[in-house]
């Protein structure tokens, strides 16, 4: 299978890797910082993959099967479109998108196209969050009541200035949107119901040299009748503290936690699923960063459901869903009001200029009506 990557950034190396682990045939690697690529390409040591500065020159000079995207957040939609336009298979890194628009339009590509396209949440394939899922599904915890997800995380000044479409409406958004997003989609994942509607408050309280949110607060009621409760932020003394998800239930507490939710520290069933000593030896992991080690068996499901026409583990429509609920934080905060899902027509692009107001947002809409 004939693959590129574009984006050679802070995240490309997991995907290189991921690739390389699953026998890809990296043929070329694309960024606007032709020395980027170029460094990606010798660290690896893919002699044989070309470096361009211009994806779509890209797709045009090479037979490719499979892309991933792992550029600003705000591209990640005009460049999918011409991908699966141009019938390659895709996985796209979080997240998919920054409007529903948007989501929406790739989402309708993928299915006309008939192409694969996966959303790089891989932190679903923590051991810990499959052993935690396997306890759900089981139906170990009973009724789960509520869900609590923590990040809490240090961004500083010198990250932003790294790369300036970082802390912006139309190339990123905040730290839910950013930092954030992927232990949202577990809470939400975990939970296993649609969002009735979200409630929120939002706040930039130490970073004035960007537009967006440092610091998130949510309660979320789903559908089941359970709740979640969110706590983002950015703003800890002096350097990442850590990543938790708490699931309580009638018949069972759980918490993970470490740098990306990859530890068991918490494990209570009734009916004893295993006991928390055997649970942590065995589904544990120590990752180096936030990253994890799920790329490499995201990857494995995607080069499967390519060869196999099947859909992927996680596959775009769950994308959108995550970015529809970061969308909710957003215009709850904006509105002072709770949002309903669905979301119709809303953007991180309609927070401009308005960032905890008290205005209403997303085109004068109102609990997404």
């Amino acid at each position: 299978m004939k693959y590129a990557l574009i984006g050679c950034g802070r995240i490309s190396q997991n995907h290189i890797e991921a690739a390389i682990a699953n026998e890809l045939h990296i043929v070329a690697l694309c960024d606007v910082v032709q020395d980027a690529a170029e460094s990606l390409k010798s660290r690896f040591g893919l002699s044989d993959a070309k470096t361009y500065t211009c994806y779509q020159e890209m797709l045009e000079n090479e037979n490719l099967d499979a892309v991933a995207i792992a550029t600003d957040s705000g591209k990640h939609t005009s460049i999918a479109m011409d991908c699966i336009n141009e019938n390659i298979h895709v996985i796209i890194e979080k997240p998919i998108a920054l409007s529903i628009a948007d989501a929406d339009s790739i989402i309708t590509a993928t299915k006309a196209k008939g192409v694969t396209v996966c959303c790089c949440h891989q932190n679903r394939y923590n051991r810990s969050v499959q052993k935690l899922r396997s306890a759900v599904e089981q139906g170990g915890f009973g009724r789960i009541y509520h869900i609590a997800a923590h990040i809490r995380w240090n961004r500083g000044r010198s990250y932003y200035d790294q790369a300036k479409w970082r802390g912006t409406w139309s190339q990123d958004g905040g730290c839910l949107m950013n930092q954030c997003i992927h232990n949202l989609d577990l809470l939400r994942w975990i939970m296993g119901s649609e969002i009735d509607e979200v409630f929120a408050y939002t706040e930039n309280f130490a970073h004035p040299y960007m537009e967006t949110e440092d610091t998130g607060l949510a309660v979320v009621k789903f559908q089941n009748g359970g709740l979640g409760l969110i706590e983002g932020t950015i703003n800890v003394y002096p350097k990442n503290l850590e990543e938790t998800l708490y699931v309580f239930g009638e018949r069972g507490t759980v918490k993970l936690g470490g740098t990306s939710v990859n530890r068991i520290d918490e494990w209570s069933f009734a009916d004893g699923l295993n006991t928390l000593g055997t649970v942590k030896e065995e589904f544990s992991e120590n990752p180096p960063n936030v990253y994890g080690f799920g790329h490499t068996p995201l990857y494995a499901d995607f080069i499967s459901a390519v060869n196999n026409g099947t859909e992927p583990y996680i596959p775009v429509l769950e994308g959108k869903k995550s970015v529809e609920m970061i969308l909710a934080i957003y215009k709850s905060s904006a509105s002072g009001i709770p949002v309903k899902l669905p979301l119709i027509n809303c953007s991180t692009m309609d927070f401009v200029g308005s960032f905890n107001k008290g205005n209403d947002a997303c085109n004068g809409e109102k609990n997404g009506k």
